[in-house]
């Protein structure tokens, strides 16, 4: 069947996402150090798989394993005259694995430049994001997901970028962090509605929040941007809880798709349209909280 728009598909229906990739690469063995956008050249077979297994769980969209790949964040590894071919090898493969059904919704994350510490300029931003916008689009790319945004400004430029020189759908969402008690904000300072509004009125199809917290925080979060944009779409990427850190010194996420999928209810009754997750999410979770709310 046809696609169509991701937005018109939202008026009658929620959608949902895939969750995390980070955890599977390195499962199948990606190293530190290492880059993980590299592998959808050098292994995408196993980047072939990840995305399958989303598309398998019963996802409606899957992203893409360019989180990182801007010619800043490429640049780390001595790849930032690469970003065209990574960046369309990514969307190729989440392509191949979407079929003509499930909607592709390429990730692009920040940077990891400041303007207000003099890294960077807003031009240097939107020539960034042009450029990997771009390549995925050329790749197969339904939509880009601009995502785990912390400063407004480049978020703003990233998605003026995208929607100036690519014909994709642009997703926005921010990550914020606990502040004063009911409060949330990015590391910028910058509250859900505010991050929202601006990114909604720089051209943003669909809104919101990814990473940072549990479904739990999220409800709330969700409802701040409703209330300030009460007829633009909403996605939500929440991790699997809050990590702790084991005596390995590593990370985990011990929110089992059972205690995510009993949030889900809530979660689109605060106005979330598009549920996925974020870190320590697995295939498990989305197929759990797709159940609970399809019943």
């Amino acid at each position: 069947m046809a696609r169509g728009k991701i937005v018109d598909a939202l008026k009658d229906r929620v959608l949902f996402s895939d969750g995390a990739w980070g955890t599977f690469l390195i499962e199948k063995g990606l190293a530190t150090g290492e880059c993980p956008e590299l592998w959808c050249v050098k292994r995408p077979e196993d980047v072939m798989e990840i995305a399958k297994s989303y598309i398998d769980a019963g996802a409606d969209m899957i992203e893409t394993n360019s989180f990182g790949g801007t010619r800043y964040k490429l640049g780390l590894y001595g790849l930032e005259g690469r970003v065209g071919e990574i960046n369309e090898a990514a969307a190729r493969i989440s392509r191949e694995a979407a079929g003509d059904d499930h909607w592709v919704i390429a990730s692009a994350g920040p940077t990891g430049k400041l303007v207000i510490m003099k890294e960077i300029t807003p031009r240097d931003y939107y020539d960034a994001f042009k450029e990997q916008s771009a390549a995925l689009e050329k790749g197969g790319a339904d939509a880009i997901c601009i995502e785990t945004m912390m400063a407004t400004d480049e978020a703003v430029q990233a998605i003026r970028a995208a929607r100036e020189n690519t014909g994709l759908e642009v997703i926005c969402t921010f990550t914020f962090s606990p502040a004063k008690k009911g409060e949330f904000r990015t590391l910028t300072g910058v509250k859900p509605a505010e991050a929202c509004t601006a990114a909604f009125e720089a051209g943003a199809d669909i809104v919101g929040a990814n990473c940072g917290n549990g479904i739990e925080n999220m409800i709330t979060i969700v409802k701040e941007i409703r209330a300030a944009l009460p007829q633009t779409p909403i996605l939500v990427h929440s991790n699997a809880g809050m990590p702790e850190i084991g005596g390995d010194g590593k990370e985990r996420y011990l929110s089992t798709p059972e205690m995510m999928a009993a949030g889900v209810g809530e979660l689109i009754r605060a106005g979330a349209g598009i549920i996925g997750g974020c870190c320590g999410t697995a295939p498990a979770h989305i197929r759990a909280m797709r159940e609970a709310a399809l019943g």
